[in-house]
């Protein structure tokens, strides 16, 4: 990582940005500009119209995941996914459904489950199953498995899922994703997919058995949660071809740009608040490069900056990652989002 410059000791305040006349969503090219939201906002004026004026996509963050769908065996409720759904198909807003499966999100239930592993795998595909057809024609898309290779050596991750179903779990997954809706388009997500090779190389042979196999995947989701520093460009275009090359279309799904990852700042400094522009300008236009086929959408994970995860989990209060500020007003990541769309 870079450290900062000497002039990032003098904090500056980064000024308001005037909004274009032209907004994220009329600029876009073919592919979706999206945004990941919980649904108590969506009772709040103040994020619904930005929401309705910039975005056309949204993704829940946190409630269509399984530990808030089916907290326990046999009991779904379904009230904050059907808030965010219908709120969306009120609005014309297209649904990415996030996520069916992921190790992070499943419900102690299942976790300790104490049947059998073909008992398991019949509670998942029975999840699975009811969460695609109660949204089939309404969620257009969904992300099937999230993060499901490790972080080290390109291994699978040694989830539940893994250990109860088997090394293909994610494969059947898939199949009963597409059992139950003939034309969502169903992606596989993952982070670190720009700079952890091993990963991506495990994900890419992943994809490579599962499309010689007829197994039903039709995107790959890269969840871009970067710095204003690193990945390179030049990381982020290799990664960004390599899946191009395998001809499933591509989500930059969960984008956001820390400015301040080495905690060496405590206000968002003008320099540095320019510096984030510019990588939002250069993540979005490499993306707007690829060839229209490819194309699905960029999804900004939250809406402003101290609504982000990243504040807590990287315990940093000092951090500015998204489009707006603690007071819904357009940043300078705002204009270099909607530059890289020119």
């Amino acid at each position: 990582m870079l450290t900062s410059c000497s002039k990032d000791e003098d904090p500056i305040p980064a000024v308001d940005v005037p909004l274009p006349t032209k907004t994220l969503k009329e600029s876009s090219n073919g592919f979706f500009v999206g945004m990941a939201m919980n649904s108590n906002r969506l009772d709040m004026n103040s994020y619904t119209a930005i929401i309705e004026r910039e975005f056309e996509s949204m993704t829940s963050e946190w409630e269509m995941k399984m530990n808030i769908i089916l907290p326990s065996k046999g009991n779904y409720n379904w009230s904050k996914a059907d808030k965010i759904v219908n709120y969306c198909v009120s609005k014309g807003i297209n649904i990415h459904g996030h996520a069916l499966i992921w190790h992070s999100s499943t419900p102690d239930w299942l976790e300790n489950y104490s049947g059998t592993d073909a008992q398991f795998e019949q509670e998942v595909k029975e999840y699975i199953t009811a969460v695609v057809t109660r949204y089939k024609d309404k969620v257009s898309s969904w992300d099937v498995v999230n993060e499901g290779v490790a972080d080290q050596n390109g291994e699978l991750r040694n989830t539940v899922f893994r250990q109860r179903m088997g090394d293909d779990y994610m494969a059947k997954c898939f199949q009963w994703a597409r059992e139950a809706d003939s034309d969502c388009k169903l992606f596989y997500n993952d982070y670190n997919m720009t700079s952890n090779i091993s990963k991506q190389n495990k994900v890419f042979e992943l994809v490579a058995d599962w499309k010689k196999r007829n197994i039903p995947i039709d995107g790959l989701g890269y969840q871009m949660h970067i710095s204003y520093n690193f990945p390179s460009k030049e990381q982020i275009k290799a990664a960004t071809d390599r899946a191009v090359d395998t001809g499933l279309l591509l989500h930059y799904s969960e984008l956001d740009i820390r400015a301040n990852p080495n905690k060496d700042i405590i206000q968002l400094t003008a320099e540095r608040s320019t510096a984030q522009q510019l990588k939002y300008k250069e993540v979005v236009q490499i993306y707007n490069t690829i060839p229209t086929a490819n194309k699905f959408g960029i999804t900004v994970w939250g809406l402003k900056d101290n609504d982000s995860w990243l504040l807590p989990h990287h315990n940093n209060t000092n951090e500015w990652p998204l489009l707006y500020d603690a007071n819904f007003k357009a940043k300078k990541a705002y204009t270099g989002f909607l530059e890289g769309l020119q």
